[in-house]
């Protein structure tokens, strides 16, 4: 059979293949730890779960707009104003299945054969393909460790060509737990403003981020570059509702607009008992959040600490996000049984194999000397998770 030729351009995603070969190998009886779920592992919050259930009890089962009923869209304006003081018009959200379906309809509506978007790498493995789904060519800016993972002003300023259509920022990122400060973004905003070139800033892990950190995105950081600014967010992270897909856009009303126009031929609209949970999450008690943040912030301590005490390991610390992306190529030419790893897919191969833990490795993310381990697990199974990565890495020589 033949294919079209864009599948060949694309990779399936790695972290959802890691999970799912994590569950085809405990469905086996094998005792696996995964790290490799970008989820929270505590339950979402009750009263949202109960918004739902009134919902289905109320008969709130229909169509709704395509872009998002006018209440969430409402509340989705309030909390931007609120969290940071931007101000939307209605007509300027959209509300689509999923911050990566709002990401996906956005690169359809914005990129187009010959059109360059800009991506600092260590990335989210889904950005580039999601660019070569567009026709788009993706233009990696490579940060270091030693800069917190974060790109530079005059990066970004080198990565720039006449053929740049938009640059994406995620911060808190996944998979670095990297964070720019506003300071830092303002830096990156004068590099934009003289330029027609647009910034998507993708705000996913807002809320989830450690002592001596404020977040701020660039168009709260900058206003002047407001209107060249697409802000997407989502519940699935903050609210424990990765598997209710309600994501979102902030931004002109033309792209929203053509965003509505593209979503109306795919997908219809979101869920609509899902836009009724995700009314109460951004609107009602918000007081699981903080909870599940302090849990992170603990556990994000531990396993930094522990994974820096394993020889030829070393983590930065993240600012956000509830990701390690430790350095590991310092056991990279040693070998267990007569093989030696040379790479991360070798190295997460061995701990799979040897460890039973499930990780994923850093060359899907754009940087082969690492690897990346979610701790939005529990702190028994991180625990038990890096000791026996401990002891696996003890068997090389």
């Amino acid at each position: 059979m033949k294919l079209a030729a864009r599948i060949a351009r694309i990779k399936p995603s790695e972290t959802l293949a890691i999970t799912a070969k994590t569950n085809a190998l405990r469905a086996q009886g094998r005792d696996v730890i995964g790290f490799g779920a970008g989820e929270p592992d505590c339950d979402t919050p009750v009263n949202i779960k109960n918004a739902a259930i009134k919902a289905i009890e109320g008969g709130f089962t229909k169509y709704t707009p395509v872009s998002g009923t006018d209440e969430l869209k409402d509340a989705i304006v309030a909390k931007l104003k609120q969290d940071n003081s931007l101000d939307y018009k209605r007509s300027q959200i959209v509300v689509s299945c999923g911050a990566k379906h709002t990401l996906y309809n956005l690169a359809q509506a914005l990129f187009e054969e010959g059109d360059e978007v800009i991506i600092p790498s260590p990335y989210w493995v889904s950005y580039p393909d999601i660019v070569v789904l567009a026709g788009a060519s993706p233009v990696y800016v490579t940060t270091e460790e030693k800069d917190g993972f974060k790109m530079k002003p005059q990066q970004l300023s080198s990565a720039i060509s006449e053929r740049t259509r938009a640059v994406i920022i995620n911060s808190p990122s996944n998979p670095t737990g990297a964070a720019y400060s506003p300071e830092e973004l303002k830096s990156l905003a004068k590099v934009l403003l003289d330029k027609d070139i647009l910034v998507i800033t993708d705000d996913i892990y807002e809320k989830i981020f450690y002592a001596g950190f404020s977040f701020a995105n660039i168009a709260s950081a900058e206003e002047r570059i407001k209107d060249k600014t697409i802000v997407v967010n989502g519940v699935s992270k903050t609210y424990a509702m990765t598997g209710w897909r309600i994501g979102y856009a902030a931004c002109s009303e033309e792209i929203a607009s053509a965003m509505n126009k593209i979503q109306s031929q795919s997908t219809s609209n979101p869920t609509s008992i899902a836009q009724k949970a995700a009314l109460e999450a951004i609107s009602g008690d918000q007081s699981a959040v903080p909870q599940m943040v302090n849990e992170f912030s603990k556990r994000r301590d531990f396993i930094v600490g522990a994974l820096n005490d394993i020889d030829g390991i070393k983590c930065f610390s993240p600012e956000g996000a509830f990701y390690v992306f430790p350095n590991v190529s310092g056991v990279y030419g040693r070998a267990f049984q007569g093989k030696k790893i040379m790479n991360s897919a070798e190295l997460i191969d061995f701990l799979l194999d040897e460890a039973n833990v499930a990780a994923v490795p850093g060359a899907a993310f754009g940087s082969d000397d690492h690897i990346r381990l979610s701790y939005a697990t529990s702190m028994k199974n991180i625990e038990e998770g890096i000791k026996r990565i401990k002891k696996a890495v003890s068997k090389l020589g």
